[in-house]
Formats: structure tokens, C-alpha cells, sequence
């Protein structure tokens, strides 16, 4: 048995990878078990608390300590990227002084497993005084915090990953579930898209992967163009020029007519080749792009397609061209 085999054969596993397999199916069953609370009785509390931050003029306020604290601060800046006005406050800094953040147009989403923890309480009280939405996050319906809230996602008992029943580990993975499944509620009812996204995201590869069209292209006298009646002779000199591996056919309006790629002349090699004109090679229809149209969308049309290049088309006239290495180089890949 090679080194590779003894590996992979499930007697050979380590006692490390055995312990991380553990987690994951302890973890993947409080998740199991939250997904069936939303299948029943979850469900209308969810939708009751999407409805209330959407409606929150403000901002979502997301509080909570310890692991809570830290799963709500993934959550707050989750809503932010995502068309939800969020931020966290520490419900120790709250009490002195931070709940002055605070306004009655905002709504709060506290975080706790027990529904107890003591350091929300002013929190919790400040909410009830001006009126501020308060929706909790906890397995403690019945707890303090589940008792004040205006809307309570209870959340299901489930075991936790560490074989001491200490560490938040299965609970912790199904609070940060749940924030995001209601930052995903929260974009779809709102209609983000992914425009509105590449606002939030403009620096690092994700910001590169959200630039349009527009910004990548090539304009102007880059364009390898010719008219329907040019002659092969110097239609090829143009689309050699350009190094794009194509040429873009215009009609009398200058709107796009059809392309002639490489696999074209290979196709119509012959002594007759030069003589001939740009309509008579050209294949009719070619797949374009608008120039609105998102780097990542562009990238997968031009790799389904099977093609290097592709012409941007605005108002039927070509304004373009994007080659896939563009794409490439700007980490749209």
C-alpha cells in the first residue's frame, strides 16, 4: 500500500482528524436541528424580525458578549457590506456611555445563548424606555432577555463540539447561521444587488471581481473594426494590427454586424480569401456584452462560449472589446 493509500484508509486516520470529523457532524447537527426549527415554528418569528429591521429607519444595533459578542460583530459587518446599515456595540461600553449611539429609529438585535447575561441588561432596559425595536438571538425563550424582546429567535438546544459541553462551539456556528440567513432576507427584500455590493467592496480582489465591463475595456482606436463591403485584404491588416484574434464587422449605421475570428479565415482559406469581402466571412450574431455588465458575468460568458474575446455593445453599436486575459489580470478569475 503506497503512502498515499495508508492515508486515506479510515484505520490510519489520525486521532486529530478523527476529533475534527467529530465537530463537523456535532456542528452540521445544530445546524440540521435549526434548520427544522425554520421549517416550524422558527419560521414566523424569523420573518417578524426581517420585517422589523427592514423597517428600522436607523440603524441595526447588534450587541453581545463573549463568543455571542464576537459572532455579532461577523453579523453587523455582514448587514453593512450588504445594504443594512449596521454596527456592534459592546454592552459593557454601552453602560457607559455608548448607549447614547443609540436613537428610537434604530432597532437592536442582541446576542446571548442563555438569555441571561447580565451585561445587556442596560441595554435591554434602555431599548424598553425609547422604544427601540429589540429582537433576540437565544435558546432562552423564556429567559430575561427572551421575555423583554419584541421578537425572539429561539434557537434549538443542540450539542456542543467540545466533548467538555464548555466551549461555545455548535452554538456559536448556529448564531452566526442564522445572522446570516437574515442579512440574506434583509438583501433580498430590499433588492441589493450586485452593484449596489461592489460600492461596499471596492478595494481587494473581491472589489477587482465586482468592476464592470467598463472599466476593463478597450475603446477607441483599439477597436478592430471594418465595414461590411471592406475587402479581406485590408480587414485582415486592421485585425492583425489590433492582436485581438477578431474582427468586428459594422454596417452602414456602425451598428455590429457579426465578428470574423481566426477560425473563420482558417475556415475560408483559398486563393479567393483576399478578394472576397468582410460579409461574406463574417459569421452573423456574435455573442456580445453591454458595457453595465459585471467583469464576473463577462468572464463566465467569454469561458462557456469558448471564445478569447467578446465586443461591447451599446445601442447595437460596438463601444469594446474585452479579451479574457483583461478579465484575468483585474482578479475577475
Amino acid at each position: 500500500m503506497t503512502a498515499a493509500a495508508r492515508k486515506s484508509h479510515p484505520s490510519r486516520v489520525s486521532v486529530g482528524a478523527l476529533s475534527a470529523l467529530r465537530t463537523l457532524a456535532l456542528e452540521a447537527d445544530g445546524l440540521a436541528a435549526l434548520e427544522a426549527a425554520l421549517q416550524n415554528g422558527l419560521a414566523e418569528p424569523f420573518e417578524a424580525a426581517v420585517q422589523a429591521l427592514k423597517a428600522a429607519k436607523g440603524r441595526v444595533i447588534v450587541s453581545g458578549i463573549g463568543k455571542s459578542g464576537h459572532v455579532g460583530q461577523k453579523i453587523a459587518a455582514t448587514f453593512a457590506s450588504t445594504g443594512t446599515p449596521a454596527f456592534f456595540v459592546h454592552p459593557s461600553e454601552a453602560s457607559h456611555g455608548d448607549l447614547g449611539m443609540i436613537t428610537p429609529d434604530d432597532a437592536i438585535l442582541a446576542l446571548s445563548w442563555s438569555g441571561e447575561t447580565v451585561e445587556l441588561k442596560n441595554i435591554i432596559m434602555y431599548s424598553r424606555r425609547f422604544r427601540v425595536p429589540l429582537i433576540a438571538i437565544t435558546s432562552g425563550g423564556s429567559s430575561a432577555l427572551g421575555q423583554q424582546a419584541d421578537v425572539v429567535l429561539e434557537l434549538p438546544r443542540a450539542k456542543e463540539a467540545c466533548p467538555h459541553g464548555l466551549a461555545p462551539t455548535t452554538s456559536t456556528t448556529m448564531q452566526l447561521a442564522i445572522g446570516d440567513c437574515l442579512a440574506i432576507a434583509l438583501l433580498e427584500a430590499k433588492g441589493f444587488t450586485a452593484h449596489d455590493f461592489k460600492m461596499f467592496h471596492p478595494g481587494g480582489s473581491l472589489g477587482a471581481s465586482l468592476k464592470y465591463v467598463s472599466d476593463l475595456m478597450h475603446a477607441g482606436d483599439r477597436l478592430p473594426l471594418a465595414l461590411e463591403s471592406e475587402l479581406m485584404s485590408e480587414a485582415i491588416v486592421t485585425m492583425t494590427t489590433r492582436s485581438f484574434g477578431c474582427l468586428g464587422v459594422i454596417d452602414g449605421k456602425g451598428k455590429l454586424s457579426g465578428i470574423i475570428t481566426d477560425g473563420d479565415l482558417r475556415r475560408h482559406m483559398g486563393e479567393h480569401l483576399l478578394s472576397q469581402r468582410t460579409a461574406d466571412i463574417m459569421t452573423r450574431k456574435p455573442k456580445t456584452v453591454a458595457p453595465t455588465m459585471l467583469a464576473t458575468a463577462a468572464l463566465e460568458m467569454i469561458s462557456s462560449s469558448r471564445i478569447s474575446a467578446i465586443f461591447v455593445v451599446e445601442k447595437g453599436r460596438p463601444v469594446g472589446i474585452l479579451h479574457i486575459h483583461d478579465l484575468v489580470r483585474a482578479g475577475a478569475a
